[in-house]
């Protein structure tokens, strides 16, 4: 059981990396990855991932400091799943009709 919880949110994260990078190979080969026309939504568009990450990451520290689930455990989870909340933000923000 141990070994189970120490693998599962490498596991867990992993496909989620691997989900995301695949998704966004796939639109650049394509040529339809997010572009925007100012500098400044660019910008925003391109930080959006890093952006989840962090908050991702800071939701999974206060989520461990009051459970009973490892830091670290929570940390790689949280910085997993807002990896792919800030992709998901990515792909809305960077559609034709949003500027």
């Amino acid at each position: 059981m141990g070994i189970l919880m120490a693998i599962a949110p490498l596991v867990i994260v992993g496909g989620i990396a691997v989900f995301v990078v695949k998704r966004l190979q796939h639109k650049y080969n394509q040529g339809t990855l997010g572009k925007k026309e100012s500098k400044g939504a660019q910008t925003l568009l391109n930080s959006l991932i890093p952006i989840g990450m962090l908050f991702g990451a800071a939701i999974g520290v206060i989520f461990g400091i009051f459970s009973s689930i490892s830091l670290p455990t929570t940390i790689s989870l949280g910085a997993g799943i807002g990896f792919l909340f800030g992709y998901f933000a990515y792909r809305f923000y960077s559609k034709e009709g949003a500027k």
